[in-house]
């Protein structure tokens, strides 16, 4: 199961789009139609808003952090096709850097690690990718650009991790460091890019899904000889890509879901992958010792999880954000679910659009039926005692998450 660790009420006034927790868990940043960024200081279970930025004239799609050896940065992109990296210095936050050379929404930002310097990759669509370069030497940036990456428009970017592989098979073989980036887009593609010299070049085109695809997260490395990326898409689908070379992809379909699948992202250390999607949920999946993708956990997807790093755009719907731990009781899942579940379905039959039902004998006598038979199912007691489950109310402390819209 997953609990609740913080909420934040973030102030936002329209639609949130992204949420980010900071390296070391310390900060959380988030993103909105209101056009503004948001940073605010969760430490201890508590949250104060640190900083309210603005400086974009369209919605903000996405924001990323910076590893803190460069100091405290943060990139946020917006439908009004610009880039800007924010600096706090002194407690105060400013515009530190603004990039204006897409010529459509940029809807995809992220940092590249460390080890390969200061710079950030960028997805619009506009169908390029922009890769920004920052020079100590002269304190200045450098733009790459990836024309025609995407027909019709990139949706999203993900940077290869920079460590090589503690085994590769060859103990005397020095694997040299290599600038990757995996984008998805608008053509249905999933495409790996190298860095050549001085330009980008395509290394893989990967062909599996039949709509356009919403997100892509290349895991972090695990140690061993193998790359693995996840992509989601309009088509339902999260398809699993793994390789040895970055040069040939075998393809596996983790799930294919009830709705369009917005975004997937990794855990710190790529054994979990969080997927969030238009039926507001956000589940959690690992792969098993026989090599088999399971769900460890399934949720309401108006709640974000911070202690594994993830980040569930597209699937944050409200001005309050929950802060999650995700506790694996693999055993409770199931009633878990089939509550949430009956909370959806009576939600559905209310009359009126957001009110929620009020508890009823008949609704709580069925329910408790219900439970009844899952516990026995799964090897629990057949007579389930209702105080065992504060969590049992007819109540969202959040949002109706029936009548909401995909946040893009």
């Amino acid at each position: 199961m997953v609990s609740i660790i913080n909420s934040v009420d973030t102030g936002h006034e329209d639609m949130i789009h992204d949420a980010e927790v900071d390296y070391y868990g310390l900060r959380l940043a988030t993103c909105s139609s209101d056009n503004s960024v948001k940073v605010y200081d969760i430490r201890n279970g508590a949250s104060a808003l640190l900083d309210d930025l603005k400086g974009h004239f369209g919605p903000v799609w996405q924001i990323a952090w910076s590893h803190p050896k460069f100091g405290n940065l943060l990139a946020s992109c917006s439908y009004d096709r610009r880039v800007i990296i924010w600096k706090e210095t002194n407690r105060k936050w400013a515009k530190y850097y603004e990039y204006t050379n897409h010529d459509s929404s940029v809807n995809s930002v992220q940092f590249a690690p460390a080890e390969f310097g200061l710079i950030l990759a960028c997805g619009s669509s506009d169908g390029s990718i922009s890769v920004l370069t920052f020079t100590p030497e002269t304190n200045s940036w450098d733009a790459k650009k990836i024309q025609n990456a995407h027909a019709i428009g990139c949706n999203s970017v993900s940077w290869a991790p920079a460590t090589t592989p503690l085994f590769n098979g060859n103990e005397n073989e020095q694997q040299p460091l290599v600038k990757r980036l995996v984008s998805g887009g608008c053509d249905n593609l999933v495409k790996i890019w190298k860095e050549a010299g001085d330009q980008w070049v395509e290394e893989s085109k990967l062909e599996v899904h039949s709509d356009w695809v919403r997100d892509v997260a290349w895991a972090p490395s695990v140690g061993i000889h193998r790359h693995t990326i996840a992509s989601c898409s309009q088509d339902r689908r999260v398809v699993i890509w793994t390789s040895n070379d970055c040069v040939t992809w075998n393809s596996t379909i983790l799930h294919l879901f009830d709705d369009v699948v917005w975004n997937v992202s990794w855990s710190l250390n790529g054994n979990i992958l969080a997927v969030s999607g238009g039926d507001n949920r956000i589940s959690l999946w690992s792969q098993n010792a026989e090599g088999t993708w399971q769900c460890i956990s399934d949720m309401l997807s108006y709640q974000i999880l911070s202690n594994v790093k993830t980040s569930v755009r597209s699937a944050i719907h409200s001005r309050n954000i929950g802060i999650l731990a995700p506790c694996l009781q693999k055993a409770t899942d199931p009633i878990q679910q089939l509550f949430v579940d009956k909370i959806r379905e009576y939600k559905q039959k209310s009359n009126s659009g957001k009110s929620l039902v009020e508890p009823t004998p008949e609704l709580e006598r069925e329910l408790k039926q219900e439970l009844e038979k899952v516990a026995k199912q799964f090897g629990g007691d057949s007579g389930v005692d209702m105080t065992k489950f504060p969590e049992l109310k007819f109540q969202d402390p959040v949002i109706d998450p029936i009548n909401l819209e995909p946040s893009k």
